[in-house]
């Protein structure tokens, strides 16, 4: 199976590779959009800021290549916030494959989100089959709102999405790859499916 890495200058690219290869897969990061569109899956990870993300992403046309890949993508961490319409990050239009807007977690409480925090499953299959004392790893300071889109939640001063699904797009916002095996379920459940 082959498994591309989508490259657009975000951090922690490294650590979702690394835990690939403990899954004994040797993926490929790239930002070649034939190479993507080829892979078998796509993962979109990292850690960033959404207007220059967006920013790169329409510069090298990954954005159109991204909204219409047709095979299984995940999203992580920012990938997941790219992967919604809009973020107040940067007031940021976003790829839209999730009618779903991302707020910035208010100002007045600790912010970001880090550390280590539950999951609930509401529904899906990504997350499908994990313990229910399942606990990942989050850094973030802004989150998705609650759509019809949301497979799985948490609570950090207010409900949001974890995990998004909708047709071959998934998307989840702590770091699998820092999640130990809680994580790396996740990770293996998307790539059988």
């Amino acid at each position: 199976m082959s498994v591309a890495v989508i490259k657009y200058n975000a951090g922690n690219i490294y650590s979702v590779i690394y835990a690939l290869q403990r899954l004994g897969v040797e993926p490929l990061l790239t930002d070649v959009p034939e190479e993507i569109q080829r892979a078998d899956r796509v993962i979109f990870p990292g850690q960033g800021e959404a207007s220059s993300a967006m920013h790169y992403l329409r510069e090298k046309g990954l954005d159109e290549v991204i909204k219409n890949l047709t095979q299984p993508v995940l999203g992580i961490c920012v990938g997941l916030q790219l992967m919604c319409r809009h973020s107040e990050e940067g007031d940021a239009n976003c790829l839209s494959i999730f009618d779903v807007d991302v707020k910035r977690f208010p100002a007045d409480q600790k912010v970001p989100h880090m550390g280590w925090n539950n999951v609930q499953i509401t529904g899906g299959t990504l997350c499908q089959g994990l313990r229910l004392d399942a606990y990942l790893y989050y850094v973030h300071s802004y989150y998705a709102e609650l759509s019809d889109f949301t497979t799985a939640t948490n609570e950090y001063i207010l409900p949001y999405s974890v995990a998004l699904e909708k047709d071959n797009f998934y998307a989840i916002q702590p770091h699998l790859e820092k999640s130990g095996t809680d994580g790396e379920f996740i990770l293996r459940n998307f790539l059988s499916l």
